[in-house]
């Protein structure tokens, strides 16, 4: 691998913002505070940021790319490598594919699901981003159980998520434009799709111990899990005493509050920052932010949304830059067990983005490094003359 010299910029060093050079070598940052040296590639980062790279712990945008219109399916290697050029360009270097394994046929169904896991494992080596395998597990989805104790016992699972959208299934049946966009995903006709809900939901009383299996399973192989959308304390301490110790779209400030007494890693959507608040209607993350409610920003289900959500946090006054990138890099990275990434310190994977924020609210990446490797650049002036060639190179060439 080519060693990188990155000259200048601010970068991100603990909570401090100060001017540094780095040399990334190999995997990893060799050197803060570096000379080029030999290094045959260094970009010019004077004027810019110089940011970890963003962990998403929760991306789905991935589904659009599968599935830009209702009935409309693309290859899932197709869509793959598309959604990692669009991560890699909004500064994502390590992506989990939030991938659901639900009752339903169709887009969420656990072949679906099995099809996505065999995919990223397939095209891994080709992503510039480091892929990994967030799987979502519906809870009434009693069927795939085994299934998934074995994906779980294989390592092949990088994150297991409780999801339970059983009741908002329900109530939506009453609302045609929720049914029919449910029903239109799955490819059923109505009548089927009626017959197939009121068969899963008379299964109810099998959900409870399913789920105690599974998170059996999913603590012995060590894999770390989530409960999704909890709207009680009691629901998050439930969750919490089978294991998953993190609390993805807590629905109130409640429930927040006791997930961050205990400790537990708080996710909210990117999106909601975003936008002002969460489209649902329910917690508004910059005021969970505020209070200190939130640990991770994921990217939920629009990749722009994690950069674009620090910089708002920052202009705001809600945090200071430093501690609104943590929300998109450290603490996801912390939550995930991936000790080795999410800042900028020798040693540590060097995932690096060089970021103009000349422009309020919409910060720009230039340039982007994902274990060691430079991925993406949009200006090519940043580029600086090569050191020649030690003469024995030139010799043995």
């Amino acid at each position: 691998m080519t060693d990188i010299f990155l000259e200048g910029g601010r970068a991100l060093i603990g909570a401090e913002l100060v001017e540094a050079s780095l040399l990334v070598s190999g995997t990893d940052i060799a050197e803060v505070d570096a000379s080029r040296g030999r290094a045959r590639l260094a970009i010019d980062a004077r004027d810019l940021l110089v940011l970890p790279g963003i962990v998403d712990l929760h991306g789905d945008a991935f589904e659009r790319q599968m599935m830009p219109r209702a009935g409309v399916d693309f290859p899932i290697d197709v869509a793959l490598a598309d959604s990692d050029r669009q991560a890699i360009s909004n500064g994502i270097t390590t992506v989990f594919h939030a991938t659901t394994c639900s009752w339903e046929p169709g887009l969420r169904s656990a072949d679906n699901a099995r099809a996505l896991m065999e995919a990223i494992e397939r095209q891994r080596p080709q992503f510039a981003a480091d892929a990994r395998f967030h799987l979502r597990h519906e809870i009434y989805n009693l069927d795939a159980e085994a299934e998934i104790s074995q994906w779980l016992a294989e390592g092949r699972v990088d994150l297991f998520a409780f999801n339970d959208h059983m009741d908002g299934t329900v109530a939506d049946m009453a609302k045609p434009r929720k049914r029919n966009r449910m029903v239109e995903r799955t490819g059923l006709s109505a009548e089927d799709f009626d017959r197939l809900v009121g068969h899963i939901v008379s299964r109810a009383a099998d959900v409870p111990a399913s789920v105690s299996r599974l998170a059996a399973a999913a603590r012995a192989a060590e894999v770390r899990m989530l409960s999704h959308d909890d709207a009680t304390p009691a629901v998050r301490q439930a969750f919490r005493d089978l294991g998953a110790m993190i609390a993805e779209f807590p629905i109130n400030e409640e429930t927040a509050r006791a997930a961050a007494s205990h400790g537990d890693a708080i996710v909210y959507g990117a999106p909601n920052v975003v936008r002002g608040g969460s489209h649902t209607g329910w917690t508004r993350a910059s005021d969970m932010i505020a209070k200190g409610l939130c640990s991770v920003l994921a990217s939920d289900y629009y990749y722009p949304a994690q950069l674009l959500a620090a910089f708002r946090l920052a202009a705001d006054g809600v945090v200071p830059l430093a501690q609104a990138w943590d929300l998109v890099s450290a603490g996801p990275a912390r939550a995930t067990g991936l000790t080795d990434r999410g800042e900028i310190a020798e040693g540590r994977r060097a995932d690096i983005l060089l970021v103009d924020d000349s422009v309020r609210l919409r910060p720009r990446i230039i340039a982007v490094i994902s274990g060691g490797k430079l991925v993406h650049l949009t200006d090519a002036a940043r580029l600086l003359t090569a050191v020649a060639a030690p003469r024995e190179a030139v010799a043995a060439a």
